[in-house]
């Protein structure tokens, strides 16, 4: 995903003299090309994301379309500050581009995982939330990113779900990856591949999943989530991140609201996770890989009928 980002932005950098990259010293075997084709819209703003973050605001104020680039935590949470008081309040047009959502840099422990983000971010006013499943998406939303003002949220994931979901995609509009009628899996991020793996287990025991790729968490395809709980009457949420605050708290609020299907979440349980290694390792480790997803499902559909 992260180079299919990157190949999106250069292309349009070519045509748009206004796009400018800053990175905070991080990411130069990818984004070197973008650097020495355009030097006078890449910045390197060092280890020092609040001064980064406060830059790329003051260029977008005069009138620049930016994305600030590093890993997940660093683009983000050391300068949450910055983003809340400069980028969002101001409505600026930034786009904090995290690369290793979730558990993508499993082996280097809990500073380098991305797991309160999605929350995080989705509390922030003006703010909008984006998380592809895959590289095509990553490529087609970073461009709808360009297109449109205002502050963003890209959470880019090492996995992908190895599905090419582009057609008809929107910000904000929700992705129909499976037609069901027993269970709905909403799932966002590349942990799409376990929902998809987990909907081939359900069927092989005469169960059929709805799947909903909710590649943007803010703002919300609030139907698309009613419809599909309307018809199937139990949802699980799935995402590689903390169970509160984010797609599952999202999924929850509008159950709540309208009333119309129970709800079972998986991932993160509200802890910090102290064990390493690499991605596939640690979401069978901390129970949000397929048959985690399989067995949840299998309990709620039990119940619900």
């Amino acid at each position: 995903m992260r180079d299919s980002f990157i190949r999106a932005l250069t292309a349009r950098a070519k045509e748009d003299s206004d796009i400018v990259l800053i990175t905070g010293d991080l990411g130069f075997s990818v984004l070197d090309e973008f650097a020495e084709t355009f030097p006078d819209q890449f910045v390197n703003a060092g280890v020092a994301e609040q001064n980064m973050t406060m830059l790329a605001c003051g260029m977008a104020l005069d009138g620049a379309k930016v994305f600030t680039y590093s890993i997940a935590n660093f683009t983000i949470l050391r300068c949450l500050e910055q983003l809340r008081n400069d980028v969002c309040y101001h409505n600026a047009d930034v786009t904090a581009v995290s690369v290793g959502g979730g558990f993508s840099y499993g082996q280097l422990g809990m500073s380098h995982f991305a797991t309160e983000d999605l929350a995080i971010m989705r509390a922030l006013p003006n703010m909008k939330v984006i998380a592809p499943s895959s590289p095509v998406q990553a490529t087609r939303l970073t461009n709808l990113i360009i297109d449109e003002a205002g502050p963003c949220y890209l959470r880019l994931d090492k996995g992908s779900s190895n599905l090419d979901q582009e057609k008809d995609l929107t910000i904000g509009k929700s992705i129909k990856v499976r037609d069901g009628s027993d269970v709905t899996l909403v799932s966002t991020g590349a942990i799409l591949r376990e929902s998809v793996i987990a909907a081939e287990l359900l069927s092989a025991k005469g169960i059929e999943a709805d799947i909903i790729d909710m590649h943007t968490l803010k703002p919300l395809d609030e139907t698309s989530i009613i419809t599909s709980a309307n018809k199937t009457k139990a949802v699980v949420s799935i995402e590689e991140h903390n169970v509160l605050g984010g797609l599952g708290s999202a999924v929850a609020e509008i159950l709540a609201e309208e009333g119309v299907a129970k709800l079972k979440r998986v991932g993160l349980n509200d802890l910090y996770p102290t064990i390493v290694g690499d991605q596939n390792f640690l979401r069978k480790t901390y129970n949000m890989d397929a048959n985690t997803i399989y067995q949840t499902a299998l309990v709620l559909v039990n119940k619900s009928r």
